[in-house]
């Protein structure tokens, strides 16, 4: 529906139903695996914990599995595009939804906050993870370039690569 009103306010269709389908489609395989996703293996785990701070290690334990699933996932296309990018960055690929663990949603209700937007609380916390996660990563000790990631706000190249590589 809120679609539709970009379109209306914009006076054009394309862009709009391109971007509809694009994030239709986006939503249906996030929901899929969110739904699929296999717990970390001992092996998997022990790399992740090598790389965070113990802090963040804490933060990142308080993911569902989808969610530490899925950060696995991204730090993985993040090392294959980004050679050579500092560990902080890595730690930020990681934790790039931490914010999301203070918006309780399980996968139906993320995809309803999705397309519903911020229309309960809990809604606009889940919309509001990049800010929350750059709180809780500051709380924690984060690196500097990790809090920025996160937030969205570094100037950095690996902002762009971070968002490519979560493009899933």
């Amino acid at each position: 529906m809120s679609c539709w009103r970009v379109c209306i306010a914009s006076r054009t269709r394309e862009p709009c139903e391109s971007s509809a389908v694009s994030n239709l489609w986006h939503l249906a395989k996030r929901f899929v695996t969110s739904l699929t996703a296999a717990p970390l293996t001992a092996t998997e785990a022990r790399e992740i914990g090598e790389m965070l701070l113990p802090a963040e290690m804490q933060l990142f334990s308080r993911f569902s599995t989808a969610d530490q699933r899925h950060a696995l996932v991204v730090l993985r296309r993040f090392d294959a595009i980004a050679t050579g990018a500092p560990t902080a960055a890595r730690r930020a690929a990681l934790l790039h939804d931490i914010g999301k663990i203070e918006a309780p949603l399980g996968t139906l209700a993320r995809v309803f906050a999705t397309v519903l937007g911020g229309r309960s609380a809990r809604f606009r916390a889940y919309h509001e993870h990049e800010a929350r996660g750059a709180k809780l990563l500051q709380s924690a000790g984060s690196d500097a370039l990790t809090v920025a990631l996160v937030a969205g706000t570094s100037e950095e190249p690996w902002k762009g690569l971070l968002a490519k590589a979560d493009a899933v």
